[in-house]
């Protein structure tokens, strides 16, 4: 009789249950051996990784994925480079496993402290890219944890073809198969079972698109590391340096259009926007970005300046699209950012350390700025090493999680015969 996806699903959550007591317990020496492995590895089956992604290029297209997908999908000779190099890097970063901190003597003469664990079981769900396949991997292996993988059905030989790799390592480490499964089926009730799964799965952290994310958080029973959206703001405060303001907001909007983390809406202090705004605009139409306005903005930029509406102010445009408003203060800028943004990353370009400080304080998210691009927003310029998403939550992880957000701490208790009176 064929296997149900509700049986496998099971099945692989038992295996990864068991084989993450194996991983609580395994040295960093034969963690950083299967990653090591791994990468080697990566860079023997160059040939065999490339022919898998074909396959999936050429289902890509002839299902008529745009070319943005395609590019996501695709294992170039540069990405297979960054997945070895990942996988070293994280070989290389400190294991937080079993770090014991504050420990201090009680009054009844007994010690405690706390000591860094794995959380167990990590399923992490994504879309077109393979190399997720590789951080996810490595981040929940060094952490101590075993992972389900299940990716898109896009890149389904692709990621099998990293698995293998991923497999050899764990072998030549003496570590378990099933420390690192990736889901073998396309169904998507496969996703369906592996959210609702507590009894195996300790965390969920899902990585695409707003729909998937949204779908996960609505019908998960297990605890799911997340963001939404990432609506990103830089506000050029009064005090603002005129030429960090038109470098910083250049960057953050224009290094790149995608990510999560680059600028959607720009928000100037009318006390200073003369100065930085016909610059800005001169650069962000050389650069083909559409500019979207209030009336303010518009009176001072010209007629080309569309009209900004109530939805641009909570949109994510992942595209050469920015809105700008021209603000009376700083308490308007951090009411705006509070109301529409995503509690993301958000930036202050300013030069008064009392409006530094109250930005800081007073912006509810996860990343905030002084004087620095939003683009900074990720676990690699963070020093972390890979990183596995952003989360927007403020429950375990916030911003950029990474080893250590990929575990959770006990108490331990040291004594020498004690017993309470």
């Amino acid at each position: 009789m064929t296997e149900s996806v509700l049986d496998y699903m099971t099945r692989l959550g038992r295996a990864a249950r068991d084989a993450s007591r194996v991983l609580a317990r395994a040295s960093t020496a034969q963690k950083n051996r299967a990653l090591q492995a791994a990468a080697a590895a990566l860079d023997a089956a160059r040939a065999e990784l490339v022919a898998a992604n074909e396959l999936d290029l050429a289902g890509g297209r002839a299902n008529g994925l745009d070319a943005a997908m395609l590019d996501r999908l695709a294992l170039t000779p540069k990405v297979i480079d960054s997945m070895i190099e990942g996988l070293r890097q994280v070989a290389a970063l400190p294991d937080p496993i079993g770090e014991i901190r504050d420990m201090r003597y009680m009054p009844s003469g007994i010690q405690v402290g706390k000591m860094r664990v794995p959380l167990g079981v990590v399923g992490i769900i994504y879309e077109s890219r393979p190399n997720v396949t590789i951080d996810a991997a490595s981040l929940c292996l060094k952490s101590g944890n075993a992972t389900i993988l299940r990716g898109g059905s896009e890149a389904i030989h692709s990621n099998q073809a990293i698995a293998r790799c991923i497999q050899l390592g764990l072998a030549e480490a003496g570590l378990p198969a099933a420390a690192v499964q990736v889901v073998d089926i396309t169904d998507r009730a496969a996703v369906g079972a592996l959210i609702a799964m507590p009894e195996f799965v300790d965390v969920i952290v899902p990585r695409g698109g707003k729909g998937l994310i949204e779908r996960i958080s609505r019908d998960a029973r297990v605890p799911v590391i997340k963001h939404l959206d990432g609506i990103c703001h830089v506000y050029v405060d009064i005090a603002a340096d005129v030429d960090k303001a038109i470098r910083v907001a250049d960057n953050a909007k224009t290094q790149r259009y995608a990510p999560c983390n680059a600028m959607e809406t720009l928000l100037v202090h009318q006390g200073i926007a003369e100065r930085v705004l016909p610059p800005l605009a001169a650069i962000y139409r050389e650069k083909g970005v559409e500019l979207r306005g209030c009336e303010r903005t518009r009176a001072l930029l010209g007629g080309d300046v569309l009209a900004a509406s109530e939805e641009d102010w909570s949109t994510e445009y992942n595209a050469p699209i920015l809105s700008i408003r021209m603000l009376d203060s700083l308490d308007e800028a951090i009411e705006h950012i509070n109301r529409y943004g995503s509690q993301h990353t958000d930036a202050i370009i300013t030069e008064n350390f009392t409006d530094a400080r109250r930005f800081l304080t007073e912006v509810d998210s996860s990343s905030v700025m002084v004087n620095a691009s939003t683009r900074f927003a990720d676990g690699f310029e963070y020093g972390l090493g890979a990183e596995i998403g952003i989360s927007t939550d403020k429950l375990h992880a916030r911003g950029p999680v990474g080893l250590h957000g990929l575990t959770s701490e006990k108490y331990v208790v040291f004594g020498d015969g004690h017993v309470r009176t």
